[in-house]
């Protein structure tokens, strides 16, 4: 074993101790991140080219600080995006959200379909679109200027063909030019009860940005319902929405999308591990 691979082992084990959930991939993650190589080439860093920067990393993780925080990266579908404090770290299950998304337009039968992200955050929904589905033209709006900064960076560095538009906006307001064109609306929104702020990882309170979390209202639904009104206001007619909940929230989301406000189709779909995690529905024709 060499000199680095014997570093991870001992981080592994003070990570664990800690109480992280995945101590050996952190470990290697932030090794991988301080000497600027894959997790899979860890095991060629020489001796001599160890940096004790590794156990700087190890001992803000032991603290609780995002692992993304401090490697300054996080992985969403086939992007590697820059974040950092201030903006949402996007999660594997909304992952699926955004396979669901890309499916629905491959099936369209729209030559050129206009997409809308709602509180894109880091991009990472506008930006898997737009690179999985080359012909789709994204707009993505966020209102955090913190995130916006993020959100800059990673289209600037990975939309090499030009087909995100980023707008500083309040999502409930924004687009009105596009108002009765859009094909697709998909957003994950906040939506978190502040009556749960004790149940939420201390990691996710403490260092995602409060107007990521807290979704407003008793049942922390408020921006989900602000997303229904702007997604009717910008769907054309047979057009589709996809927006993201929590796994104990499913029914309640089903029920914003009411059929008398001109929703048909509405579903509640599963993440990865099988718990409700979005709601999808298609803005009527008739």
């Amino acid at each position: 074993m060499n000199l680095l691979l014997d570093e991870i082992a001992r981080a592994t084990a003070r990570l664990a101790d800690a109480g992280a959930a995945s101590p050996r991939a952190d470990a290697e993650e932030l090794a991988a991140a301080v000497h600027e190589v894959r997790r899979s080439e860890l095991h060629g860093v020489p001796d001599s080219a160890f940096d004790a920067r590794f156990w700087e990393f190890v001992a803000r993780r032991e603290a609780g600080e995002p692992l993304q925080h401090i490697t300054g990266r996080a992985y969403f579908r086939y992007l590697e995006l820059k974040v950092g404090p201030g903006v949402f770290v996007p999660r594997p299950e909304t992952e699926v959200m955004a396979g669901w998304a890309l499916e629905t337009l491959r099936d369209m039968d729209v030559r050129d379909p206009l997409v809308v992200d709602l509180g894109t955050g880091s991009a990472a929904i506008a930006l898997s679109i737009a690179l999985e589905a080359p012909r789709a033209r994204v707009h993505a709006v966020e209102k955090d200027p913190t995130a916006f900064v993020h959100a800059t960076r990673n289209i600037e560095e990975l939309d090499e063909r030009g087909r995100v538009r980023l707008h500083l906006d309040d999502f409930a307001t924004a687009l009105p030019e596009l108002d009765g064109t859009v094909d697709l609306v998909v957003s994950n929104p906040p939506y978190i009860p502040m009556s749960e702020w004790e149940y939420v990882p201390p990691d996710v309170r403490d260092h995602d940005p409060a107007d990521a979390l807290w979704g407003g209202g008793d049942d922390g639904l408020d921006a989900i319902r602000v997303v229904e009104r702007t997604a009717r206001r910008l769907l054309r007619p047979g057009g589709y929405v996809a927006v993201e909940h929590s796994d104990l929230q499913g029914n309640a989301v089903y029920w914003v999308f009411a059929e008398e406000n001109g929703w048909r189709d509405v579903r509640n779909r599963r993440d990865l591990t099988n718990r409700d995690r979005f709601v999808t529905a298609r803005l009527a024709t008739d």
